[in-house]
Protein backbone atom coordinates (compact mmCIF):
# COMPACT_ATOMS: atom_id res chain seq x y z
CA UNK A 1 0.00 0.00 0.00
CA UNK A 2 1.41 3.38 -0.98
CA UNK A 3 1.85 5.80 1.93
CA UNK A 4 -0.43 8.81 1.76
CA UNK A 5 1.39 12.14 1.51
CA UNK A 6 1.42 14.07 4.77
CA UNK A 7 -0.81 17.13 5.11
CA UNK A 8 0.76 20.59 5.13
CA UNK A 9 0.49 21.03 8.93
CA UNK A 10 1.95 17.62 9.68
CA UNK A 11 4.72 18.14 7.13
CA UNK A 12 5.48 21.53 8.71
CA UNK A 13 5.81 19.84 12.10
CA UNK A 14 8.17 17.19 10.71
CA UNK A 15 10.31 19.78 8.95
CA UNK A 16 10.38 22.02 12.03
CA UNK A 17 11.47 19.10 14.24
CA UNK A 18 14.35 18.24 11.93
CA UNK A 19 15.37 21.90 11.65
CA UNK A 20 15.53 22.21 15.44
CA UNK A 21 17.43 18.94 15.63
CA UNK A 22 19.91 20.18 13.04
CA UNK A 23 20.49 23.47 14.88
CA UNK A 24 20.95 21.65 18.19
CA UNK A 25 23.22 19.07 16.57
CA UNK A 26 25.24 21.82 14.91
CA UNK A 27 25.78 23.55 18.25
CA UNK A 28 26.84 20.26 19.87
CA UNK A 29 29.27 19.53 17.00
CA UNK A 30 30.68 23.06 17.23
CA UNK A 31 31.38 22.77 20.97
CA UNK A 32 33.00 19.36 20.52
CA UNK A 33 35.29 20.73 17.79
CA UNK A 34 36.66 23.56 19.97
CA UNK A 35 40.26 23.18 21.20
CA UNK A 36 40.83 22.85 24.93
CA UNK A 37 42.20 26.38 25.28
CA UNK A 38 39.03 27.81 23.74
CA UNK A 39 36.78 26.08 26.27
CA UNK A 40 36.90 28.96 28.68
CA UNK A 41 35.16 32.22 29.14
CA UNK A 42 31.57 33.31 29.53
CA UNK A 43 30.60 32.74 25.87
CA UNK A 44 31.65 29.08 25.88
CA UNK A 45 29.90 28.45 29.20
CA UNK A 46 26.71 30.08 27.95
CA UNK A 47 26.73 27.98 24.76
CA UNK A 48 27.41 24.85 26.79
CA UNK A 49 24.41 25.62 29.00
CA UNK A 50 22.20 26.05 25.90
CA UNK A 51 23.59 22.79 24.51
CA UNK A 52 22.67 20.99 27.74
CA UNK A 53 19.01 21.79 27.00
CA UNK A 54 18.90 21.52 23.21
CA UNK A 55 20.90 18.30 22.79
CA UNK A 56 17.76 16.38 23.73
CA UNK A 57 16.35 17.37 20.30
CA UNK A 58 19.15 15.44 18.56
CA UNK A 59 18.65 11.76 17.69
CA UNK A 60 20.98 9.41 19.54
CA UNK A 61 22.47 8.02 16.33
CA UNK A 62 23.35 11.55 15.14
CA UNK A 63 24.52 13.25 18.33
CA UNK A 64 28.22 12.51 17.84
CA UNK A 65 28.34 13.05 14.06
CA UNK A 66 29.90 16.16 12.46
CA UNK A 67 27.44 18.81 11.29
CA UNK A 68 27.75 18.02 7.53
CA UNK A 69 26.82 14.37 8.15
CA UNK A 70 23.86 15.40 10.31
CA UNK A 71 22.66 17.70 7.52
CA UNK A 72 22.92 14.97 4.87
CA UNK A 73 21.18 12.35 7.02
CA UNK A 74 18.27 14.66 7.87
CA UNK A 75 17.78 15.64 4.24
CA UNK A 76 17.60 11.95 3.32
CA UNK A 77 15.04 11.34 6.09
CA UNK A 78 12.88 14.26 4.89
CA UNK A 79 12.62 12.69 1.43
CA UNK A 80 12.67 13.52 -2.25
CA UNK A 81 12.36 17.32 -2.19
CA UNK A 82 15.08 17.80 0.39
CA UNK A 83 17.40 15.29 -1.26
CA UNK A 84 17.11 17.26 -4.51
CA UNK A 85 17.69 20.51 -2.60
CA UNK A 86 20.81 19.01 -1.03
CA UNK A 87 22.10 17.92 -4.44
CA UNK A 88 21.75 21.48 -5.75
CA UNK A 89 23.42 22.90 -2.62
CA UNK A 90 26.29 20.44 -3.13
CA UNK A 91 27.16 22.42 -6.26
CA UNK A 92 27.22 25.79 -4.49
CA UNK A 93 30.83 25.78 -3.37
CA UNK A 94 30.72 29.50 -4.05
CA UNK A 95 28.33 29.90 -1.09
CA UNK A 96 28.86 26.99 1.33
CA UNK A 97 31.90 25.54 3.14
CA UNK A 98 33.72 22.75 1.34
CA UNK A 99 33.06 20.26 4.17
CA UNK A 100 29.30 20.74 3.69
CA UNK A 101 29.26 20.55 -0.12
CA UNK A 102 31.53 17.49 -0.11
CA UNK A 103 29.21 15.60 2.26
CA UNK A 104 26.08 16.66 0.37
CA UNK A 105 27.65 15.07 -2.69
CA UNK A 106 27.06 11.72 -0.96
CA UNK A 107 23.27 12.16 -0.78
CA UNK A 108 21.39 9.00 -1.70
CA UNK A 109 18.64 9.76 -4.22
CA UNK A 110 16.85 6.45 -4.15
CA UNK A 111 13.64 5.08 -2.73
CA UNK A 112 12.19 1.57 -2.76
CA UNK A 113 10.92 0.65 -6.21
CA UNK A 114 7.20 0.52 -6.96
CA UNK A 115 6.21 -3.17 -7.24
CA UNK A 116 5.81 -4.15 -10.89
CA UNK A 117 2.02 -4.84 -10.68
CA UNK A 118 1.52 -1.26 -9.45
CA UNK A 119 3.90 0.07 -12.14
CA UNK A 120 1.89 -1.82 -14.77
CA UNK A 121 -1.35 -0.34 -13.41
CA UNK A 122 0.02 3.22 -13.52
CA UNK A 123 1.34 2.60 -17.03
CA UNK A 124 -2.12 1.50 -18.17
CA UNK A 125 -3.63 4.69 -16.71
CA UNK A 126 -1.19 6.88 -18.66
CA UNK A 127 -1.57 4.95 -21.94
CA UNK A 128 -5.35 4.50 -21.47
CA UNK A 129 -5.06 0.91 -22.65
CA UNK A 130 -3.36 -2.33 -21.77
CA UNK A 131 0.43 -1.72 -22.02
CA UNK A 132 0.86 -5.05 -23.83
CA UNK A 133 -1.19 -3.67 -26.73
CA UNK A 134 1.69 -1.22 -27.24
CA UNK A 135 4.76 -3.07 -25.97
CA UNK A 136 5.81 -6.62 -26.77
CA UNK A 137 7.58 -6.94 -23.42
CA UNK A 138 8.28 -4.89 -20.28
CA UNK A 139 11.06 -5.97 -17.96
CA UNK A 140 9.68 -6.43 -14.44
CA UNK A 141 12.96 -5.45 -12.77
CA UNK A 142 13.49 -1.66 -12.90
CA UNK A 143 16.62 -0.18 -14.43
CA UNK A 144 16.56 2.40 -11.66
CA UNK A 145 14.35 3.84 -8.95
CA UNK A 146 15.01 7.36 -7.65
CA UNK A 147 13.00 9.70 -5.46
CA UNK A 148 10.96 11.14 -8.35
CA UNK A 149 10.73 8.42 -10.98
CA UNK A 150 11.26 4.80 -11.92
CA UNK A 151 12.49 3.37 -15.23
CA UNK A 152 11.97 -0.01 -16.93
CA UNK A 153 13.28 -1.36 -20.20
CA UNK A 154 10.67 -2.42 -22.78
CA UNK A 155 10.18 -3.18 -26.47
CA UNK A 156 7.60 -1.84 -28.91
CA UNK A 157 5.49 -4.12 -31.10
CA UNK A 158 7.73 -3.31 -34.09
CA UNK A 159 10.85 -4.41 -32.20
CA UNK A 160 12.38 -1.13 -31.03
CA UNK A 161 14.04 -1.20 -27.58
CA UNK A 162 12.83 1.66 -25.38
CA UNK A 163 12.98 2.99 -21.82
CA UNK A 164 9.76 3.73 -19.91
CA UNK A 165 10.22 6.39 -17.24
CA UNK A 166 7.27 7.01 -14.90
CA UNK A 167 6.77 9.69 -12.24
CA UNK A 168 5.99 8.06 -8.91
CA UNK A 169 2.46 8.62 -7.57
CA UNK A 170 2.01 11.37 -4.99
CA UNK A 171 5.37 12.98 -5.71
CA UNK A 172 3.90 16.15 -7.27
CA UNK A 173 1.71 16.84 -4.22
CA UNK A 174 4.65 16.28 -1.89
CA UNK A 175 6.86 18.62 -3.91
CA UNK A 176 4.17 21.32 -3.88
CA UNK A 177 3.83 21.17 -0.10
CA UNK A 178 7.56 21.09 0.52
CA UNK A 179 8.23 24.01 -1.83
CA UNK A 180 5.57 26.08 -0.04
CA UNK A 181 7.36 25.43 3.26
CA UNK A 182 10.82 26.02 1.79
CA UNK A 183 9.85 29.42 0.38
CA UNK A 184 8.76 30.48 3.87
CA UNK A 185 12.01 29.17 5.33
CA UNK A 186 13.93 30.99 2.60
CA UNK A 187 12.40 34.35 3.57
CA UNK A 188 13.35 33.75 7.22
CA UNK A 189 16.90 32.64 6.41
CA UNK A 190 17.36 35.62 4.08
CA UNK A 191 16.78 37.84 7.10
CA UNK A 192 19.13 35.81 9.32
CA UNK A 193 21.88 34.88 6.81
CA UNK A 194 21.70 37.35 3.90
CA UNK A 195 25.34 36.74 2.98
CA UNK A 196 24.55 33.21 1.75
CA UNK A 197 21.55 34.26 -0.41
CA UNK A 198 19.20 31.46 0.82
CA UNK A 199 16.07 32.95 -0.74
CA UNK A 200 17.69 33.07 -4.17
CA UNK A 201 18.99 29.50 -3.80
CA UNK A 202 15.51 28.21 -2.96
CA UNK A 203 13.96 30.10 -5.89
CA UNK A 204 16.52 28.52 -8.23
CA UNK A 205 15.81 25.11 -6.75
CA UNK A 206 12.03 25.53 -7.15
CA UNK A 207 12.48 26.35 -10.84
CA UNK A 208 14.68 23.34 -11.58
CA UNK A 209 12.71 20.78 -9.55
CA UNK A 210 9.43 21.84 -11.19
CA UNK A 211 10.92 21.16 -14.63
CA UNK A 212 12.49 17.86 -13.58
CA UNK A 213 9.16 16.39 -12.46
CA UNK A 214 7.52 17.34 -15.79
CA UNK A 215 8.50 14.60 -18.24
CA UNK A 216 7.13 16.58 -21.18
CA UNK A 217 9.84 19.11 -20.40
CA UNK A 218 12.47 16.36 -20.53
CA UNK A 219 11.08 15.26 -23.90
CA UNK A 220 11.35 18.85 -25.18
CA UNK A 221 14.95 19.01 -23.96
CA UNK A 222 15.89 15.79 -25.76
CA UNK A 223 14.40 17.05 -29.02
CA UNK A 224 16.13 20.43 -28.68
CA UNK A 225 19.49 18.76 -28.14
CA UNK A 226 18.84 16.47 -31.10
CA UNK A 227 18.07 19.45 -33.34
CA UNK A 228 21.14 21.38 -32.14
CA UNK A 229 23.45 18.45 -32.92
CA UNK A 230 21.79 17.08 -36.04
CA UNK A 231 24.94 17.92 -38.04
CA UNK A 232 27.11 15.86 -35.64
CA UNK A 233 25.98 12.20 -35.77
CA UNK A 234 28.77 11.17 -33.39
CA UNK A 235 26.88 12.93 -30.56
CA UNK A 236 23.67 11.05 -29.72
CA UNK A 237 20.56 11.88 -27.69
CA UNK A 238 17.68 9.43 -27.21
CA UNK A 239 14.79 9.80 -29.66
CA UNK A 240 11.43 10.46 -27.99
CA UNK A 241 8.35 8.40 -28.88
CA UNK A 242 5.76 11.13 -28.38
CA UNK A 243 2.82 8.85 -29.15
CA UNK A 244 3.55 6.88 -25.96
CA UNK A 245 4.56 9.82 -23.74
CA UNK A 246 2.58 12.00 -21.29
CA UNK A 247 3.51 14.51 -18.54
CA UNK A 248 3.92 11.49 -16.20
CA UNK A 249 5.35 8.97 -18.68
CA UNK A 250 8.35 9.25 -20.98
CA UNK A 251 8.99 6.67 -23.70
CA UNK A 252 12.40 7.07 -25.30
CA UNK A 253 14.90 5.18 -27.39
CA UNK A 254 17.17 2.78 -25.52
CA UNK A 255 20.80 3.62 -26.29
CA UNK A 256 22.99 0.51 -26.39
CA UNK A 257 26.26 1.54 -24.80
CA UNK A 258 28.48 1.25 -21.75
CA UNK A 259 29.41 3.67 -18.98
CA UNK A 260 32.80 5.39 -19.31
CA UNK A 261 33.92 3.64 -16.11
CA UNK A 262 33.05 0.20 -17.51
CA UNK A 263 35.90 -2.34 -18.01
CA UNK A 264 34.80 -2.67 -21.66
CA UNK A 265 36.00 0.89 -22.32
CA UNK A 266 39.55 -0.11 -21.39
CA UNK A 267 39.52 -2.53 -24.33
CA UNK A 268 38.95 0.31 -26.84
CA UNK A 269 42.18 1.25 -28.61
CA UNK A 270 43.84 4.53 -27.62
CA UNK A 271 43.07 6.30 -30.92
CA UNK A 272 39.32 5.71 -30.49
CA UNK A 273 39.48 6.81 -26.84
CA UNK A 274 41.19 10.03 -27.86
CA UNK A 275 38.55 10.46 -30.55
CA UNK A 276 35.87 10.13 -27.84
CA UNK A 277 37.62 12.81 -25.79
CA UNK A 278 37.59 15.14 -28.80
CA UNK A 279 33.90 14.41 -29.41
CA UNK A 280 33.10 15.16 -25.76
CA UNK A 281 35.14 18.38 -25.77
CA UNK A 282 33.33 19.57 -28.88
CA UNK A 283 29.93 18.72 -27.40
CA UNK A 284 30.58 20.53 -24.09
CA UNK A 285 32.03 23.63 -25.75
CA UNK A 286 29.17 23.83 -28.24
CA UNK A 287 26.46 23.34 -25.60
CA UNK A 288 27.91 25.96 -23.28
CA UNK A 289 29.32 28.64 -25.54
CA UNK A 290 27.56 28.38 -28.89
CA UNK A 291 24.03 27.11 -28.17
CA UNK A 292 23.74 28.34 -24.58
CA UNK A 293 21.62 25.24 -23.87
CA UNK A 294 23.40 22.53 -21.92
CA UNK A 295 22.99 19.37 -19.83
CA UNK A 296 22.70 20.63 -16.22
CA UNK A 297 22.95 17.26 -14.47
CA UNK A 298 26.05 15.94 -16.17
CA UNK A 299 27.92 13.17 -14.35
CA UNK A 300 29.57 9.93 -15.54
CA UNK A 301 26.36 7.89 -15.09
CA UNK A 302 24.59 10.13 -17.63
CA UNK A 303 27.12 9.44 -20.40
CA UNK A 304 27.34 6.38 -22.64
CA UNK A 305 30.10 5.18 -24.94
CA UNK A 306 28.44 3.86 -28.11
CA UNK A 307 29.79 1.93 -31.07
CA UNK A 308 31.40 4.06 -33.75
CA UNK A 309 32.78 5.47 -31.49
CA UNK A 310 29.97 7.80 -30.51
CA UNK A 311 29.02 9.57 -27.28
CA UNK A 312 25.48 9.38 -25.86
CA UNK A 313 23.86 11.77 -23.38
CA UNK A 314 20.92 10.57 -21.25
CA UNK A 315 18.75 11.79 -18.34
CA UNK A 316 17.96 15.19 -19.83
CA UNK A 317 15.48 16.46 -17.22
CA UNK A 318 17.69 19.30 -16.03
CA UNK A 319 19.12 21.80 -18.49
CA UNK A 320 20.83 25.16 -18.12
CA UNK A 321 20.49 28.20 -20.36
CA UNK A 322 22.83 31.13 -20.97
CA UNK A 323 21.40 34.30 -22.47
CA UNK A 324 23.42 35.96 -25.25
CA UNK A 325 25.35 38.33 -23.00
CA UNK A 326 26.18 35.73 -20.34
CA UNK A 327 27.18 33.21 -23.00
CA UNK A 328 29.58 35.71 -24.58
CA UNK A 329 31.14 36.56 -21.21
CA UNK A 330 31.51 32.88 -20.31
CA UNK A 331 33.10 32.10 -23.69
CA UNK A 332 35.66 34.89 -23.32
CA UNK A 333 36.36 33.92 -19.70
CA UNK A 334 36.96 30.27 -20.56
CA UNK A 335 39.02 31.16 -23.63
CA UNK A 336 41.29 33.44 -21.57
CA UNK A 337 41.82 30.63 -19.07
CA UNK A 338 42.76 28.18 -21.82
CA UNK A 339 45.29 30.54 -23.43
CA UNK A 340 46.73 31.60 -20.06
CA UNK A 341 45.49 35.22 -19.93
CA UNK A 342 44.81 35.33 -16.17
CA UNK A 343 44.16 39.09 -15.94
CA UNK A 344 41.47 39.18 -18.62
CA UNK A 345 39.96 35.94 -17.32
CA UNK A 346 39.58 37.59 -13.91
CA UNK A 347 38.04 40.67 -15.54
CA UNK A 348 35.42 38.64 -17.42
CA UNK A 349 34.56 36.55 -14.35
CA UNK A 350 34.14 39.71 -12.26
CA UNK A 351 31.79 41.09 -14.92
CA UNK A 352 29.52 38.05 -14.56
CA UNK A 353 29.03 38.45 -10.80
CA UNK A 354 26.16 40.22 -9.06
CA UNK A 355 27.52 42.66 -6.48
CA UNK A 356 26.23 42.41 -2.93
CA UNK A 357 26.34 45.18 -0.27
CA UNK A 358 29.94 46.34 0.37
CA UNK A 359 31.25 44.20 -2.49
CA UNK A 360 34.93 44.45 -3.43
CA UNK A 361 35.20 43.60 -7.14
CA UNK A 362 38.78 44.89 -7.39
CA UNK A 363 39.96 42.65 -4.56
CA UNK A 364 38.11 39.68 -6.06
CA UNK A 365 39.62 40.30 -9.49
CA UNK A 366 43.16 40.49 -8.06
CA UNK A 367 42.80 37.23 -6.14
CA UNK A 368 41.25 35.39 -9.10
CA UNK A 369 44.09 36.58 -11.35
CA UNK A 370 46.60 35.27 -8.78
CA UNK A 371 44.84 31.88 -8.75
CA UNK A 372 44.96 31.75 -12.54
CA UNK A 373 48.67 32.59 -12.68
CA UNK A 374 49.41 29.97 -10.01
CA UNK A 375 47.49 27.35 -12.01
CA UNK A 376 49.59 28.09 -15.10
CA UNK A 377 52.85 27.77 -13.16
CA UNK A 378 52.15 24.51 -11.34
CA UNK A 379 51.64 21.03 -12.72
CA UNK A 380 50.74 19.26 -9.47
CA UNK A 381 47.45 17.40 -9.13
CA UNK A 382 46.00 20.21 -7.06
CA UNK A 383 46.24 22.64 -9.96
CA UNK A 384 45.90 20.33 -12.93
CA UNK A 385 42.10 20.53 -13.16
CA UNK A 386 40.70 23.48 -15.10
CA UNK A 387 37.26 22.81 -13.62
CA UNK A 388 38.69 22.97 -10.10
CA UNK A 389 40.48 26.20 -11.00
CA UNK A 390 37.15 27.79 -11.99
CA UNK A 391 35.51 26.38 -8.86
CA UNK A 392 38.26 27.82 -6.63
CA UNK A 393 37.86 31.20 -8.31
CA UNK A 394 34.08 31.29 -7.95
CA UNK A 395 34.31 30.08 -4.34
CA UNK A 396 36.22 33.27 -3.48
CA UNK A 397 33.13 35.27 -4.42
CA UNK A 398 31.40 35.05 -1.04
CA UNK A 399 34.52 36.51 0.65
CA UNK A 400 34.17 39.64 -1.50
CA UNK A 401 30.34 39.58 -1.55
CA UNK A 402 30.25 38.66 -5.23
CA UNK A 403 27.45 36.26 -6.20
CA UNK A 404 27.18 34.15 -9.34
CA UNK A 405 24.19 32.71 -11.24
CA UNK A 406 23.46 29.02 -10.72
CA UNK A 407 24.07 28.46 -14.45
CA UNK A 408 27.76 29.20 -13.88
CA UNK A 409 27.93 26.51 -11.19
CA UNK A 410 26.20 24.03 -13.51
CA UNK A 411 28.75 24.90 -16.20
CA UNK A 412 31.55 24.08 -13.76
CA UNK A 413 29.91 20.73 -13.03
CA UNK A 414 29.83 19.94 -16.76
CA UNK A 415 33.53 20.81 -17.15
CA UNK A 416 34.56 18.80 -14.07
CA UNK A 417 32.56 15.81 -15.37
CA UNK A 418 34.22 16.06 -18.78
CA UNK A 419 37.64 16.13 -17.10
CA UNK A 420 36.92 13.10 -14.90
CA UNK A 421 35.47 11.06 -17.78
CA UNK A 422 38.27 12.18 -20.11
CA UNK A 423 40.90 10.98 -17.66
CA UNK A 424 39.20 7.59 -17.50
CA UNK A 425 39.77 7.39 -21.25
CA UNK A 426 43.24 8.95 -21.22
CA UNK A 427 44.98 9.73 -17.88
CA UNK A 428 47.23 12.26 -19.66
CA UNK A 429 44.30 14.47 -20.72
CA UNK A 430 45.11 18.18 -21.04
CA UNK A 431 41.71 19.87 -21.06
CA UNK A 432 43.11 23.20 -22.28
CA UNK A 433 44.61 21.55 -25.34
CA UNK A 434 41.53 19.35 -25.88
CA UNK A 435 39.11 22.29 -25.94
CA UNK A 436 41.12 25.03 -27.67
CA UNK A 437 40.34 23.95 -31.25
CA UNK A 438 36.62 23.86 -30.44
CA UNK A 439 36.80 27.23 -28.67
CA UNK A 440 38.47 28.75 -31.74
CA UNK A 441 35.61 27.41 -33.89
CA UNK A 442 32.99 28.97 -31.60
CA UNK A 443 34.86 32.29 -31.55
CA UNK A 444 34.98 32.26 -35.37
CA UNK A 445 31.24 31.58 -35.40
CA UNK A 446 30.68 34.54 -33.07
CA UNK A 447 32.61 36.99 -35.30
CA UNK A 448 31.33 35.63 -38.61
CA UNK A 449 30.27 38.68 -40.71
CA UNK A 450 26.92 37.15 -41.63
CA UNK A 451 26.12 36.50 -37.96
CA UNK A 452 27.17 40.04 -36.99
CA UNK A 453 25.00 41.42 -39.78
CA UNK A 454 22.00 39.42 -38.54
CA UNK A 455 22.55 40.67 -34.98
CA UNK A 456 22.87 44.21 -36.31
CA UNK A 457 19.50 43.91 -38.05
CA UNK A 458 17.88 43.12 -34.70
CA UNK A 459 18.90 46.58 -33.51
CA UNK A 460 18.00 48.32 -36.77
CA UNK A 461 14.62 49.77 -35.62
CA UNK A 462 16.19 51.39 -32.55
CA UNK A 463 19.12 52.69 -34.62
CA UNK A 464 16.75 54.16 -37.24
CA UNK A 465 14.72 55.89 -34.53
CA UNK A 466 17.91 57.37 -33.05
CA UNK A 467 19.14 58.58 -36.46
CA UNK A 468 15.82 60.35 -37.12
CA UNK A 469 15.94 62.11 -33.75
CA UNK A 470 19.60 63.22 -33.80
CA UNK A 471 19.17 66.25 -36.17
CA UNK A 472 16.16 67.50 -34.19
CA UNK A 473 18.03 67.08 -30.89
CA UNK A 474 21.09 68.94 -32.22
CA UNK A 475 18.93 71.76 -33.63
CA UNK A 476 16.96 72.12 -30.41
CA UNK A 477 20.17 72.06 -28.38
CA UNK A 478 21.80 74.77 -30.49
CA UNK A 479 18.70 77.02 -30.28
CA UNK A 480 18.62 76.64 -26.51
CA UNK A 481 22.34 77.34 -26.34
CA UNK A 482 22.01 80.43 -28.57
CA UNK A 483 19.25 81.82 -26.38
CA UNK A 484 21.26 81.14 -23.24
CA UNK A 485 24.50 82.71 -24.51
CA UNK A 486 22.81 85.81 -26.02
CA UNK A 487 21.62 86.95 -22.58
CA UNK A 488 23.87 89.21 -20.49
CA UNK A 489 26.11 87.35 -18.10
CA UNK A 490 24.80 87.83 -14.57
CA UNK A 491 27.75 86.25 -12.77
CA UNK A 492 31.32 85.27 -13.68
CA UNK A 493 30.46 81.54 -13.85
CA UNK A 494 27.40 81.76 -16.09
CA UNK A 495 29.47 81.85 -19.26
CA UNK A 496 31.02 78.50 -18.43
CA UNK A 497 27.83 76.58 -19.19
CA UNK A 498 28.66 76.26 -22.87
CA UNK A 499 32.16 75.05 -22.07
CA UNK A 500 30.79 72.50 -19.60
CA UNK A 501 28.20 71.30 -22.14
CA UNK A 502 30.94 70.93 -24.77
CA UNK A 503 32.98 68.92 -22.29
CA UNK A 504 30.02 66.66 -21.53
CA UNK A 505 29.49 66.03 -25.25
CA UNK A 506 33.18 65.24 -25.74
CA UNK A 507 33.36 62.83 -22.78
CA UNK A 508 30.03 61.18 -23.68
CA UNK A 509 31.15 60.62 -27.26
CA UNK A 510 34.46 59.16 -26.07
CA UNK A 511 32.68 56.75 -23.73
CA UNK A 512 30.29 55.57 -26.47
CA UNK A 513 33.18 55.07 -28.88
CA UNK A 514 35.22 53.16 -26.28
CA UNK A 515 32.34 50.76 -25.67
CA UNK A 516 31.98 49.98 -29.35
CA UNK A 517 28.82 51.97 -30.10
CA UNK A 518 27.97 52.69 -33.72
CA UNK A 519 29.55 55.94 -35.08
CA UNK A 520 26.04 57.25 -35.79
CA UNK A 521 25.67 57.66 -32.01
CA UNK A 522 29.02 59.14 -30.96
CA UNK A 523 30.07 61.14 -34.06
CA UNK A 524 27.29 63.80 -33.66
CA UNK A 525 28.42 64.35 -30.06
CA UNK A 526 31.97 65.09 -31.23
CA UNK A 527 30.62 67.48 -33.89
CA UNK A 528 28.43 69.28 -31.35
CA UNK A 529 31.37 69.54 -28.95
CA UNK A 530 33.49 71.16 -31.67
CA UNK A 531 30.75 73.64 -32.61
CA UNK A 532 30.35 74.67 -28.99
CA UNK A 533 34.09 75.13 -28.58
CA UNK A 534 34.27 77.32 -31.72
CA UNK A 535 31.32 79.38 -30.53
CA UNK A 536 32.96 79.83 -27.15
CA UNK A 537 36.18 80.95 -28.79
CA UNK A 538 34.56 83.80 -30.75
Amino acid sequence: VEPRPHGLIRRLGTTYRHALGLLAGGLHAYLRSQPVLARRGLRYRWLRAVNGVTRHFVDRDLIDEPFPIQLRRRLEILGATYVKLGQLLALRQDLLPESVTRELGNLLDRLPAIPYPRFHELLAQELRRDPYQVFSYIETKPLGSASIGQAHRAGTQDGEAVILKLVKPGIREQLRRDLTLLKGVGRLLQWLLPRFQPRRAIEEFSYYIAREVDLESEADNAETFGANFQDQPEIVFPRILRQYSTPNLLCMEYLRGVKPSSPEVEQIDLADRQRLIDIGAGAIVRMLYRDGFFHADLHPANLLVLAGPKLGFIDLGQVGRFDEQLRRHMLLYFYCLVVGDAENAARYLTGIARLGPRADPQGFSREVADIGRRWRRHSSDEFSSLGQLILQSVARGVKYRMYFPVELVLMIKAIVTFESVGRLLDPRLDIAAATQRHLNAVLFHQVNPMRLAREGLHGAPELLDTLVKIPMLISAGLRALDQATSRPVENPFAGMRGTMFAGFCLVGGAILAAFGATPFLWAPLFVLSGLLALRRGR
